[in-house]
């Protein structure tokens, strides 16, 4: 079936390149803050307690909205075009050139708005970033939002451009049964998330190299998961397609699959991260889960 190779996104942003400095990432995506302008010892406090100062409609935060939402439309304009190029023209473009798409335009996008808007490009990444301490509850929403809209943007001018026949659809649909295709996009998203953590929000990690892994990261996923679930790893990238072709079929599958998949992920990673606390003082200074999400 053709839409096997709707092979997904993720956009998943790669949630932000790290500072000049290269002394913290942006995994909050709410832009840098110099550790020793913050005076605090503590850098993720540090950043935590600039970012609850700031009002919710200042000019950065607009700046960043508008960074998701330009992400986000060209993420997926890209993606989903070369679906619908490769329908139209009978296979010009390939399985593999849909990948690459993904892959490259996932990378492009990482390293062109990374440093505004930390990247994300997924609601997926923006909860389980949240479910970390390492994003603000209060601008999850919004930010989900100009997710949804930059993807449902995007199909609404793929469908000007190629129409709305089903044998053009650039969605994503379970193409066996839907656990199946459930438990498929945990395994990628977890995957995809795990690697957006390691290289975007431990500062050990070549920042510069960010965009990179996860573009890679994404390409990889699509190459083998594509034909079954159509590889989604985001909800935005699968509901702006469905809302302007009209397609719900297994909706619920790239919604819990991709945000319980990024969720794990994140936490997965953050029950590695190093520190050099002995499992003594971590057990006493407070839970270990606290002290996993601030080391």
């Amino acid at each position: 079936e053709d839409v096997r190779m709707a092979g997904g996104e993720h956009g998943a942003g790669a949630n932000g390149l790290q500072e000049q400095d290269h002394t913290g990432a942006l995994e909050e995506g709410r832009g840098g803050v110099n550790q020793n302008q913050a005076g605090c010892e503590n850098p993720e406090q540090a950043l935590s307690s600039t970012s609850n100062n700031q009002p919710m409609l200042s000019v950065q935060f607009v700046q960043k909205i508008l960074a998701e939402i330009f992400g986000t439309y060209f993420l997926i304009f890209a993606g989903c075009a070369a679906v619908a190029v490769n329908k139209r023209t009978a296979g010009t473009v390939t399985f593999p050139g849909i990948c690459i798409t993904w892959g490259l335009a996932v990378m492009v996008m990482v390293y062109s708005v990374g440093h505004i808007s930390g990247a994300h490009f997924n609601p997926a990444v923006t909860f389980a970033f949240a479910t970390c301490g390492r994003f603000p509850w209060r601008q999850v929403p919004a930010y989900a939002a100009a997710q949804v809209l930059g993807s449902t943007a995007a199909s609404i001018t793929l469908r000007l451009l190629f129409g709305g026949e089903p044998e053009h659809f650039f969605g994503t649909v379970p193409s066996g049964s839907d656990v199946q295709s459930l438990v498929l996009e945990f395994i990628i998203t977890f995957y995809l998330m795990f690697v957006v953590s390691g290289v975007a929000t431990d500062n050990r990690a070549i920042g510069e190299l960010a965009g990179l892994a996860v573009g890679a990261t994404v390409l990889l996923n699509v190459l083998f998961a594509g034909p079954i679930s159509g590889a989604s790893m985001n909800p935005a990238r699968t509901i702006g397609p469905a809302m302007v072709l009209g397609r719900y079929t297994g909706i619920w599958v790239y919604i819990i699959g991709p945000v319980s998949g990024a969720v794990s992920g994140a936490w997965a990673y953050n029950l590695i991260r190093f520190t050099n606390k002995p499992l003594r003082e971590i057990t006493r200074t407070g839970s270990f889960l606290r002290s996993a999400r601030m080391s």
